[in-house]
């Protein structure tokens, strides 16, 4: 293959939620960007007609169906590539998926894409993390505002999070390895708040749920439990911003081998509350509190997951809910992105009022699409 002039991305997972966007901004934000590849197991037509809009004649745009478990469409993929940004991941927080499964996506898919951009001379390599693995622990202690220097300690419950860790730390140790060329590969993690925003299956399941009770939101997290959310178009502008500074020949020495807290200024609320900020517009309420005291929640979750462990032998059964899931979703757990800021400066591209009024507008269009879908589902 010739040698391109200029930058050649590859985005894994970039059909996704979040590296449709981060794609976008690339190819908006990025000058000397001369190619653009996508690596994912679901590559949409649609999204491909908006990229090749957006891209012109200036920059080539490719696409690899496959996952970062395929030897041979990594090796394809990543030929002549200068930087990766690894979004792809197997996410799953209720226990759909296995250990194994996990394993094999998140760690073991995560180690052998390195290792092929590590031979294929990849010069920079963003990894898409998660405030997951830090906690919340098994025993709900809360962060305040945390930022890169806290020291957060307890055992992470969710595989999902466990394996997240390992990969992020796996990427992380390789900052400064050496390449075939004789450059050394710049390794960064970002680790953003929960993600909202368009096409966020998340805040669709939560829609449907509130379409089934009658335009009633369920009530899931206590309002005290505040956590800060973050925009996806806010998450894709720190990625493109840190493999910006991953070129800097000053900067790349700070971010290199670091990870980050991604944040904005989305007010600091519960998840269940977020889902009313985001829906109230359309008519949703939502109660003021729980609809059973904490402790019977957690009494419940325990006598499904004992049922689930006994019937294992014989039919997978995976509760709607788990213990640590209503830690997670009641735990008071904040950040800041202040060393983002001061490192590569990352200042959000949209603000709360946009990003609101974005997702709104968004469920807003789809929502007598969902009510038809579930009505027919009902009959």
């Amino acid at each position: 293959m010739m040698p391109v002039a200029g930058d050649v991305y590859l985005i894994t997972g970039g059909s996704g939620f979040l590296g449709q966007e981060v794609t976008k901004l690339l190819i908006e934000e990025n000058r000397d960007l001369s190619e653009v590849r996508i690596l994912d197991r679901k590559i949409q037509q649609d999204f491909v007609e908006t990229l090749q809009a957006l891209a012109g004649s200036r920059i080539k745009l490719m696409m690899f169906k496959g996952d970062v478990r395929d030897k041979e469409v990594l090796q394809k993929a990543c030929q002549g590539v200068t930087d990766v940004i690894h979004t792809a991941s197997a996410i799953d927080i209720w226990g759909n998926l296995s250990k194994e499964e996990l394993e094999d996506v998140n760690v073991e898919g995560s180690r052998l894409l390195l290792e092929t951009s590590i031979q294929q001379n990849v010069k920079s390599f963003v990894y898409t993390s998660s405030v997951e693995v830090v906690g919340p622990n098994v025993r709900g202690d809360p962060i305040c505002n945390g930022d890169e220097d806290v020291v957060y300690l307890g055992k992470l419950k969710f595989w999902y999070s466990r394996t997240k860790y390992t990969a992020e730390q796996l990427i992380l140790t390789m900052n400064g390895c050496l390449l075939p060329n004789g450059e050394r590969i710049v390794t960064c993690a970002l680790r953003p708040m929960f993600i909202y925003g368009e096409n966020s299956r998340f805040i669709l399941r939560h829609l449907d749920k509130g379409i089934i009770n009658g335009d009633v939101l369920w009530r899931s997290s206590r309002k005290q439990a505040l956590v800060n959310p973050v925009y996806v178009g806010n998450v894709a502008w720190a990625h493109v911003l840190v493999a910006r500074a991953m070129k800097d020949q000053d900067k790349k020495k700070i971010v290199g081998g670091k990870f980050y807290y991604i944040t904005d200024d989305t007010p600091h609320m519960s998840y269940s509350d977020l889902d009313h900020e985001l829906m109230s517009s359309l008519g949703f309420t939502i109660p003021e509190k729980l609809s059973m005291p904490l402790l019977l929640m957690y009494f419940i979750a325990f006598i499904l997951e004992m049922v689930a462990f006994l019937l294992r032998p014989f039919i997978k059964y995976v509760p709607k809910t788990n213990r640590h899931l209503i830690t997670m979703l009641n735990t008071k757990f904040t950040f800041t992105s202040h060393k983002a800021r001061n490192d590569f400066d990352y200042i959000p591209r949209y603000s709360w009022e946009v990003a609101k009024n974005k997702t709104s507008t968004w469920l807003a269009s789809i929502l007598q699409q969902r009510r038809d879908s579930l009505n027919k589902k009902q009959h």
